[in-house]
């Protein structure tokens, strides 16, 4: 038999000057069959998916625990590929059909011991075991597009992560925002998963308001009432329980209603009927802590701890990590090809932009306006058509959305993300860099010259390369959507003020604002290398002087009017725009990989503040095989 249980009950304290979650908690359940299916029920912050965290080792670094998770019997740590766990929301790539979607997971996730053409079987036999054959073909759709059902998504999402056959599963909340017909075939897959694939496999899932035909699935329930164990044991003897105690279940009614029903106190309006809730919680929870039940938890723990159990399952191993970033370039490749506004949206804009520009500076030609004409387009292109690339933003959030959940599940590295999604992008904005970049340049009449054209365009496609290296630092850092947008924007301007047109370079205030922004600013090199580029080796005529010095040179230009350094090449520029590209994407992946390593430091000092008292969860977690395993 397949359980968890806290006998000592599940306490969810917040303490109103940290704001800091103590969990204490002790997981106890007889020996039994294995590869069954556990519910934990309750009402709305009772502490579902809080215990359900612990047990997946997925708390948030502001929680504090305190006790210890066990793994047969002894301290463990739940390798890649023995525990999968399945989040609330289904963070998916919308463009992608279902088959893709697993497809990918896959590559990403099985060993390179296996070819390709098992993981493609292996793919395909997860789709038919949760039913979705019928849906391979269709993309999975969001926002704006039609694609499969919630329901369908919910199962995309279990396949994703039952792929390399975990012993144990964690869901939280399957079937949230389904109607019931959906729920039940949801959770009728779920429950049906180790006679589908063999694997006979612990699932332990938080749900919320299971109809009748639900909770018949349920091999065993765990039952929470403000982070207390009111009951645990198998669902179907739940109702005699509650009976028992003098809580009968109504005829017809059905019973997971009547059971949360019994002990929700969330809306009690009057004193009389809180007392009687509270009575009847504390009249569970005193029944079972003095159960046989909970008598004999005590007893096979104990004896759990002095067998010599197995050790859980080895890494079964990810994908090399070439592999890996083959598979992130080919998905990340077609999600960007097909999302609409990812890039194709600003290439329409970028193009109805350059119309825009090359009619309004049509043909320039060398005239002594035409020196503030050039330095007046120059600057809008390195400011404000790298400021749009923001717009991009939107679709690189729910990107990360997906890195981040894949990440938690530990389906491949960040180092390997980072190299899938600039690799991907790179043909993308060169396309964006190149095409409106041709229309501006000879519809301007910028200076002629392939060289020229092609330098150009490569300080284009840098700083919109630049523009997302940074939005992607901006998430990594502040995750919320709105947020991220206003952040990015902000940093933006504050480079374009000090970017050297707005402000001339000698003009700009030596503390603070010259020293050290105006150089860390990418804005400054942009227009360095598009101003070095257009005005060197070109004569403009100055109506000033008569006679053979009419002309001015476009390097006295730079020096006396725009106040370029002509110190260094325009290639100089170039290179150093490159180098913060690099920068950029290092520093995000620093920050990512700092986060992670933060984590379980920040987590170690929350729990070091917590209180002496010590309890246990206790999991006990099957073998890659079992033969007799079960989970406690």
């Amino acid at each position: 038999m397949a359980f968890l249980h806290p006998s000592e009950g599940f306490e969810i304290k917040t303490s109103s000057e940290s704001s800091v979650l103590d969990i204490e908690a002790s997981t106890t359940r007889p020996e039994g069959d294995h590869g069954e299916l556990l519910a934990i029920m309750g009402p709305s912050g009772c502490g579902k998916s809080t215990l359900l965290d612990a047990l997946a080792g997925r708390l948030a670094t502001n929680t504090r625990q305190t006790g210890e998770i066990l793994i047969n019997g002894h301290k463990q740590e739940l390798s890649y590929g023995t525990s999968a766990y399945v989040t609330q929301d289904d963070t998916l790539l919308t463009t992608l059909t279902v088959k893709e979607a697993v497809y990918y997971s896959a590559q990403l996730q099985l060993p390179d011991t296996m070819s390709k053409q098992d993981k493609k079987q292996r793919a395909d036999s997860t789709i038919k075991e949760m039913g979705l054959q019928d849906a391979t073909n269709t993309r999975i759709g969001g926002w704006g597009v039609k694609g499969i059902s919630g329901g369908q998504k919910r199962r995309v999402s279990i396949c994703i992560e039952i792929l390399t056959h975990p012993s144990l599963l964690f869901l939280d909340e399957p079937t949230s925002g389904l109607d019931s017909a959906a729920s039940y075939y949801v959770m009728k897959r779920i429950a049906s998963l180790g006679k589908k694939d063999g694997i006979q496999r612990t699932i332990i899932t938080s749900i919320h308001q299971p109809s009748s035909e639900v909770f018949q699935l349920f091999d065993n329930l765990c039952l929470l009432s403000s982070g207390k164990t009111v009951y645990f044991g198998p669902a179907s003897a739940a109702s005699e329980f509650f009976s028992l105690n003098g809580f009968p279940c109504p005829p017809l009614q059905n019973p997971s209603d009547h059971l949360l029903k019994t002990i929700n106190k969330d809306f009690d309006q009057d004193t009389e009927t809180e007392s009687s809730t509270e009575e009847a919680i504390s009249i569970l929870v005193s029944s079972y802590k003095s159960s046989e039940i909970n008598k004999d938890v005590h007893n096979e723990v104990a004896l759990l701890s002095k067998k010599q159990m197995k050790s859980m399952d080895k890494n079964k191993g990810h994908a090399g990590f070439f592999n890996q970033c083959l598979a992130l370039i080919k998905r990340s490749s077609l999600n960007m090809f097909r999302d609409l506004g990812y890039y194709w949206l600003r290439l329409g804009i970028y193009i109805a932009l350059a119309l825009s520009l090359g009619t309004v500076f049509y043909d320039f030609g060398t005239s002594y306006a035409s020196i503030k004409d050039r330095g007046s387009l120059l600057s809008y292109i390195s400011g404000f058509l790298t400021f749009m690339s923001i717009g991009g933003f939107p679709s690189f959030v729910e990107d990360m959305k997906v890195f981040q959940r894949e990440r938690q599940n530990g389906h491949y590295g960040v180092v390997a993300y980072v190299i899938g999604n600039t690799f991907s992008s790179v043909p993308f904005i060169l396309v964006i860099s190149i095409i409106p970049t041709a229309i501006t340049y000879y519809l301007c009449g910028l200076q002629k010259g392939y060289e020229h054209f092609f330098f150009f365009a490569c300080v284009l496609f840098s700083s919109l390369l630049l523009v997302e290296s940074l939005m992607m630092i901006v998430s990594s850092i502040v995750p919320n959507f709105l947020m991220g947008i206003v952040t990015g924007v902000g940093i933006q301007g504050v480079m374009m003020l000090v970017g050297g047109f707005f402000k001339l370079p000698h003009d700009i205030p030596n503390i603070f604002w010259k020293y050290p922004f105006h150089y860390v600013a990418f804005h400054t090199y942009v227009t360095e290398g598009l101003f070095k580029n257009e005005y060197e080796g070109l004569r403009f005529d100055n109506p000033n002087v008569q006679g053979v010095n009419r002309y001015i040179t476009g390097e006295v230009v730079l020096t006396d009017i725009w106040q370029i350094d002509m110190n260094y090449s325009k290639y100089v520029d170039l290179a150093i725009l490159l180098g913060m590209i690099v920068l950029y994407r290092v520093l995000f992946l620093f920050i990512i990989k700092g986060r992670e390593m933060m984590k379980p430091v920040v987590g170690s000092m929350l729990s070091s503040m917590g209180e002496s008292s010590k309890t246990i969860i206790h999991v006990e977690k099957p073998d890659a095989t079992p033969l007799n395993g079960h989970v406690v």
